[in-house]
């Protein structure tokens, strides 16, 4: 079972930059899509950014001009950069992919990473 493991996070000061990385254990057939959303406390899940294996990007209004989503050419990780960061950008931060295991898969299948925080004090 392939599973994905996050690294990045923590305490980063207002102005700060973050970078998160997010790997993928495992081989599969396709990628369709790889990114990131973040939850704050007593808010829903929202989007943050996404990627597709040939660098189509997309992201929110709240990161615009802030944020750089790249993919490696294994198609394994994806990285979030996150610069000019502010109190509003803490939360906890998780990754997907969207793969497709087996060349005759049904259809994509979404993992997750667990979560990481990150915490910009005001």
């Amino acid at each position: 079972q392939e599973r994905l493991v996050e690294s990045g996070g923590g305490f980063v000061q207002p102005g700060g930059s973050l970078r998160l990385s997010c790997a993928r254990s495992g081989s599969v057939f396709s990628v369709k899509r790889m990114g990131w959303y973040r939850q704050a406390q007593g808010k829903e899940r929202a989007l943050v950014a996404t990627i597709t294996p040939r660098g189509d990007t997309i992201s929110a209004d709240s990161v615009k001009g802030r944020v750089t989503i790249s993919i490696d050419n294994a198609k394994t990780t994806v990285t979030l950069q996150l610069n000019h960061l502010k109190p509003e950008d803490s939360a906890v931060y998780y990754c997907f992919q969207e793969i497709m295991y087996y060349k005759f898969s049904a259809r994509y299948v979404e993992l997750w990473g667990q979560g990481t925080p990150v915490a910009v004090p005001s």
